[in-house]
């Protein structure tokens, strides 16, 4: 994945995180299913890498 990549799965994440709080995984995963569904491989990716940014937890660093 490239750095524009992950920094925007990472802005993702935080996004979901300051408005869902705990629930930001589950809305992550929803998302995903949405575009799997709708066949969009390059969507999927940038969610499959924002679930795994919310499930191993951001850095301290990266909370600002």
């Amino acid at each position: 994945m490239s750095d524009a990549s992950e920094t925007g799965a990472r802005d993702a994440a935080m996004a979901l995180l300051t408005q869902y709080g705990e629930d930001a995984a589950v809305i992550a995963t929803l998302r995903a299913a949405e575009v799997a569904a709708m066949g969009d491989v390059d969507a999927l990716a940038h969610w499959d890498a924002v679930i795994a940014f919310l499930e191993t937890g951001p850095n301290p660093d990266q909370l600002s």
